[in-house]
């Protein structure tokens, strides 16, 4: 069974900085790209950032390119998201999500995470 759990969520104050992990247990593949999604209270829930287990594709939305940053570590099936400069429209539960068997960041989803919740508010 596969699990997918997420950590780090909080409040910050605008301009500060978070960062998430996230780690998927419980299977076997030799490619998969992992990645975060993000759902604000009335908006769809939107793919932020994703990196495939290969190293060769990495993808971010436009509205948080140079501002985050996702690291991966494939030994340990876990990624982290490194969120600088957050603004109140940041403010959103964030999901994890892993799609198994894939070289690239497509936004499909095999499994996500229980979300954590990140608000940005002074």
């Amino acid at each position: 069974q596969v699990h997918v759990v997420e950590s780090g969520g909080g409040l910050v104050q605008p301009g500060g900085s978070l960062r998430l992990a996230c780690t998927a247990s419980g299977f076997t593949s030799d490619y998969y790209a992992m990645g975060w999604f993000r759902q604000a209270p009335g908006n769809e829930r939107e793919l932020i950032s994703c990196r495939s287990s290969t190293g060769d594709h990495t993808r971010y939305a436009n509205s948080v390119k140079d501002r985050f940053t996702i690291s991966m570590d494939k030994t340990k099936n876990t990624v982290w998201l490194q969120m600088n400069n957050l603004q109140p429209e940041d403010t959103a539960i964030y999901y994890c999500a892993t799609a198994l068997g894939t070289r690239y960041c497509s936004g499909t989803v095999d499994y996500w995470g229980q979300g954590t919740q990140v608000t940005v508010s002074s």
